[in-house]
């Protein structure tokens, strides 16, 4: 393979808080040197002035519809949306069908996964069979299987076998995700209550039905000390509730999804049914409160949730559409206009929630640019324009707010080390 010489490149690594301009030499899968412009020769130069070299993106978790559903989304159109928005490491939830509840399943997805992929694909192993939420899997199978965890992708009423879970892995460094909601409550709710509720006559989704849950499971983590990670947290008792359980040491992390940090109950005055999330987006103070909670630190990492769906599905009324929306080569883009370009968020703070951070929710040594490690990143510009269409996006979906919109930013290469 031909060494490549990345020149003038603004090089970014968050672990040690380096934000440069430098030249990058890359030779077979690896990050040879790092050294100030014009220092080093060699290699097939490219000149990379105005873009940023970057740790690969880690997705925590998103939904595969392959097998089960693939007028959605196959595997193959996934992941290809996974690499082209910068990612590296791809999480899925096991709501495939049938679902990841076994060893079986899981070789199956492996199985069917496109060869040579620039990217690692894992899963979540079900927490109980059938996703039913009754009767727990053989996790010693999933674990010998390869999974990162264990998840539902939803939420687990039988605290018992919460309890249960928890001890059987108390010898294992597996983490759990769950999401806290109590369907009871959240109902048939599709806004967050409050006074857009009101005025669009939607229906409510009480804070409670997110908060009641979650501090009942911080109770349980506090009480065994398995670690466990909160997915979805999308109001501001919830971040407050999260900040005093890290205070006491009970050992949770956090996530909420981007479009959570993006926007809030007034983006659905449009009806626009790819803002039917669940769990709805927040009101105004629940999206400050999710963005301050990312910027300290209460609040780990920001999710992706890529949930696919055909344009028949989301063509209903909004209280009837699916929840969920795409997202995974739209993220990088609108979060870095967002936040990086209006001087909210440096750069780096943006690539720790989105890199480093979900690497060690998942208990995993993160990507690095750095001089002898594995060249797993992403070269992006910051600058460069385009629009989302039928033409420039990968996903088999057109299910998010911005279809059809033009966009600043884009990937435009991804590394991944071939094993």
């Amino acid at each position: 393979m031909t060494q490549e010489q990345l020149k003038q490149v603004r090089v970014l690594d968050p672990p040690s808080q380096v934000d440069r301009v430098a030249d990058v030499l890359i030779d077979d899968g690896k990050i040879l040197e790092i050294t100030e412009p014009g220092v080093s020769a060699g290699g097939e130069e490219r000149d990379c002035s105005g873009l940023v070299l970057a740790p690969g993106l880690v997705d925590l978790y998103s939904h595969s519809d392959d097998p089960g559903f693939e007028t959605r989304e196959t595997l193959a159109s996934l992941t290809a949306s996974a690499i082209a928005g910068g990612f590296t490491r791809l999480t899925l939830l096991p709501d495939t069908q049938p679902p990841l509840d076994n060893a079986d399943g899981l070789a199956r997805l492996k199985a069917q996964l496109p060869p040579d992929l620039p990217l690692q694909v894992q899963a979540w192993g079900a927490m109980t069979q059938r996703l039913e939420g009754k009767q727990l899997v053989e996790y010693a199978d999933l674990i010998q299987a390869g999974v990162v965890g264990f998840s539902d992708g939803g939420s687990l009423q039988n605290s018992i076998l919460l309890r249960r879970l928890c001890e059987y892995l108390e010898t294992e460094s597996y983490p759990i995700a769950l999401w806290p909601c109590d369907p009871a409550l959240a109902g048939s709710g599709v806004i967050r209550e409050g006074i857009d509720a009101l005025r669009l006559g939607l229906s409510e989704s009480p804070t409670t039905a997110e908060t009641s849950v979650l501090a009942a499971l911080l109770e349980i983590v506090s009480e065994t000390q398995i670690p466990v990670h909160i997915m979805r947290v999308s109001t501001a008792r919830s971040v407050e509730l999260i900040q005093t359980a890290k205070a006491r040491g009970v050992p949770i992390t956090a996530s909420t999804t981007w479009m959570h940090v993006l926007g809030n109950s007034q983006s659905l005055y449009t009806y626009n049914v790819n803002w039917r999330l669940d769990p709805p987006v927040g009101n105004s103070q629940d999206q400050e409160a999710l963005i301050r909670g990312l910027e300290t630190g209460v609040i780990d990492a920001i999710s992706i949730d890529h949930h696919a769906y055909t344009y028949e599905e989301k063509t209903v009324a909004f209280s009837a559409a699916p929840p969920g929306a795409i997202g995974l080569e739209l993220a990088l883009s609108l979060l870095w206009q967002a936040f990086v370009t209006t001087e909210r968020w440096s750069p780096l703070t943006l690539w720790q929630r989105l890199s480093t951070s979900p690497s060690h929710c998942l208990g995993q040594t993160p990507p690095r640019v750095q001089v002898d490690q594995p060249a797993e990143m992403v070269l992006f510009d910051p600058q460069q324009s385009w629009s989302a269409n039928a033409q420039t996006l990968k996903s088999l979906s057109q299910n998010t707010p911005w279809y059809g919109q033009s966009l600043t930013g884009r990937v435009i290469q991804t590394w991944y080390p071939q094993s």
